[in-house]
């Protein structure tokens, strides 16, 4: 199979009315255009209600063969997104059903990655990427807290920017929910930070600092 380069959301100029189509009459290799196009969204919503990295992982692979083999459906009535989406969810909520004999599953005892995408810098230091690294998963463990039908709509809106029309269409919502449901999930949020910075020591001055404190003190009385 002829392999494409591309990269999430922005590849090319092609419309993806114009790749499902020419997927249609035999260019399936295009197919790679929306994996990459969307894999980052499919991957988040997925997330929101799967914790298992591999289990969300196999759901994504089951979406996309959904979606393939159902190409010839869609009409444009929605968006290819927003037809994905709803896909998935419905992978992810199958994947639920079928799991819920097992309860560990889908445990919460993984490391929690690439939710938020913070930003990258190559001057960051050692220390700085460790906090960067340790606020990341603070926000990543925060949001698996919020409950099913609030953490979904979080993700869509405020990590991958969708609006709440398109937020209600995926969704069966309206709008009015949509946006209840935000607010709601944003104090939700407010109210699992404050919980989690509690339960963790503030302000500490350890490791690298206090050994380089200890350091030039110990050089400079010697």
């Amino acid at each position: 199979m002829k392999t494409i380069r591309t990269t999430n959301h922005s590849t090319g100029n092609i419309p993806d009315t114009e790749v499902i189509k020419r997927i249609l009459d035999g260019e399936k290799e295009l197919f790679e255009i929306l994996l990459r196009r969307y894999n980052q969204t499919l991957y988040r919503v997925i997330r929101s209600y799967i914790q298992s990295e591999n289990d969300v992982e196999d759901v994504m692979q089951n979406a996309y063969i959904k979606a393939f083999q159902k190409l010839v459906q869609f009409r444009g009535d929605a968006t290819f997104s927003t037809w994905l989406i709803r896909i998935g969810i419905n992978e992810a909520l199958q994947h639920i059903r079928k799991n819920k004999r097992n309860p560990g599953a889908n445990g919460h005892d993984e490391d929690l990655t690439k939710i938020l995408q913070l930003p990258e810098t190559d001057k960051m230091n050692p220390e700085k990427h460790m906090i960067k690294h340790e606020i990341q998963l603070l926000v990543e463990k925060a949001i698996d807290r919020l409950p099913e039908k609030y953490r979904i709509i979080f993700m869509l809106h405020e990590v991958e920017g969708a609006k709440n029309s398109e937020i209600a269409n995926c969704l069966n919502l309206s709008d009015s929910n949509v946006k209840v449901r935000l607010h709601r999930a944003k104090n939700l949020l407010k109210e699992e930070f404050y919980k989690l910075s509690s339960e963790a020591p503030v302000f500490e001055f350890g490791n690298s600092r206090c050994d380089r404190i200890v350091y030039n003190v110990m050089n400079n009385i010697q």
